[in-house]
């Protein structure tokens, strides 16, 4: 499976906001961006005139990282958005929250996107029973998510996850049952119940072109 190997942080300060790529390190005084908040780059401090084209790129690059795919994926899920009925902006990032691992970070299960897609991997989840290694997996309204028994007696790291999902409050569109440990998709996510911090219609203009 090709991923993403190099420096996270480098990418948020590329992006100029926080990503959350690191999961609880963000949210700390060793986040990249608080120390150094201009572009990496020897080029970085420089004050550059961003074209129109620039700005659209931005916003899909943005994108792109904030749920960590790449780029061929992120181009078909587009096209395939395009084929839905509605709106293509809105189709794109209700196809990126309906991933598996994006439902696990929502969730409280993971502390980052790739974290998510790591113990998604080693089998360490059940969709609707099943095992699911698929991270790119989209679910849809009324599946269940589970945590595999065994992982829950010898993981520390799950174990953790767990304590972790129960002081979580997931999006309206998702719910947590902490008793029982397990999530489920209440319908698919609006428009308003996404917080991507990305302004689509400047990705559906640069496919567009």
């Amino acid at each position: 499976m090709a991923r993403y190997t190099g420096p996270q942080c480098k990418l948020c300060r590329r992006e100029g906001q926080k990503l959350y790529l690191k999961g609880d390190r963000c949210y700390t005084g060793k986040c990249g961006i608080d120390r150094r908040s201009y572009p990496p780059g020897q080029h970085g401090q420089g004050r550059k005139k961003v074209s129109e084209y620039g700005l659209q790129l931005r916003e899909k690059q943005k994108a792109r990282r904030f749920y960590g795919v790449l780029e061929k994926q992120f181009r078909n899920t587009y096209f395939k958005a395009t084929r839905q009925p509605g709106v293509t902006g809105e189709n794109l990032l209700r196809l990126l929250e309906r991933r598996l691992d994006n439902v696990i970070y929502r969730l409280g299960l993971g502390a980052s996107r790739s974290e998510a897609r790591q113990l998604i991997l080693h089998g360490h989840f059940r969709v609707n029973g099943r095992k699911t290694t698929i991270a790119s997996f989209m679910v849809r309204a009324g599946d269940e998510i589970t945590v595999r028994e065994k992982s829950k007696e010898t993981s520390p790291r799950i174990k953790e996850l767990l304590e972790r999902a129960a002081d979580n409050t997931p999006p309206a569109w998702l719910e947590y049952d902490a008793e029982n440990q397990k999530g489920r998709v209440v319908a698919l996510p609006s428009r308003d119940q996404i917080d991507t911090p990305v302004k689509e219609t400047l990705i559906v203009e640069l496919y567009s072109k």
